[in-house]
């Protein structure tokens, strides 16, 4: 069944039926052909309206498709806390890959950080262009994974930046290869709380310098480890968000 989102204003509670508009028309009549009587899932994509609502269509005409709510439940996707991840921009096109799998795995906002041993660097221009691509990747996947919100890719920001906007949050996370401990790793995954706001910090291709480290430490990081095993900066992001997934999953 696929997923689309609407407008709020979109959605008519009181007679029970929904317009569908804009690039998911075409989407709807053209590449995927869809008929009247087939089912379709919809959301708003806003983090304040976590309503699932299964629609049915009705008719699909030349600028919008109108359909019939049957059911709606509500928090049926999302995660009981918000992740922030803080993933230091990778070369390549591997951030696009971490931006995908974050969603799935039920990352609430991805911030771009430019760390110290950072290569990619981004100024205003390039990132303005950069963070339009990252949020379009983070809407289909979004779509693909049947989220109920869309995860906000913000714009690149500096190590100074980073740790003003983590200093809001209730817990820090940050791999480090450095670190030793899995029963202490396994400790802080279990001490999550559901409702708490959780920040990762992943290093670039060249991880954390100390000083970052130090930095995090002194606001509070849980410093944990991945294993015996040195990760790349997106398959560690991934692994992170997934351990936190099992263990805040309802």
């Amino acid at each position: 069944m696929y997923r689309f989102f609407v407008e709020r204003k979109n959605i008519d509670m009181e007679n029970g039926t929904c317009r569908i508009t804009g690039r998911d028309v075409n989407h709807i009549g053209t590449v995927l052909r869809m008929k009247r009587g087939e089912q379709v899932l919809l959301s708003t994509g806003e983090k304040d309206d976590p309503v699932e609502y299964l629609c049915e269509i009705e008719e699909i005409r030349s600028d919008e498709v109108a359909v019939r709510i049957l059911d709606l439940q509500k928090n049926a996707r999302e995660l009981p806390s918000d992740i922030y991840l803080f993933q230091a921009i990778p070369k390549g096109d591997r951030f696009e890959t971490v931006i995908e799998k974050s969603v799935e795995l039920g990352v609430h906002r991805i911030v771009p950080v430019m760390s110290a041993r950072t290569v990619v660097k981004l100024d205003e221009k390039r990132s303005e262009k950069k963070t339009a691509r990252w949020n379009a990747i983070a809407l289909s996947a979004a779509k693909q994974s049947k989220r109920s919100f869309v995860p906000e890719v913000a714009c690149a920001v500096r190590w100074a930046q980073a740790m003003e906007l983590a200093r809001s949050l209730d817990r820090i996370l940050v791999p480090y290869e450095n670190a030793r401990g899995a029963a202490h790793t396994k400790q802080v995954l279990a001490s999550l709380k559901k409702g708490e706001s959780v920040g990762i910090f992943i290093g670039p291709e060249g991880g954390f310098e100390e000083s970052e480290i130090r930095q995090l430490r002194e606001s509070g990081a849980e410093v944990i480890t991945l294993g015996h095993r040195i990760l790349r900066t997106d398959t560690a992001s991934i692994t992170t968000l997934a351990l936190l997934m099992l263990a805040l999953e309802e």
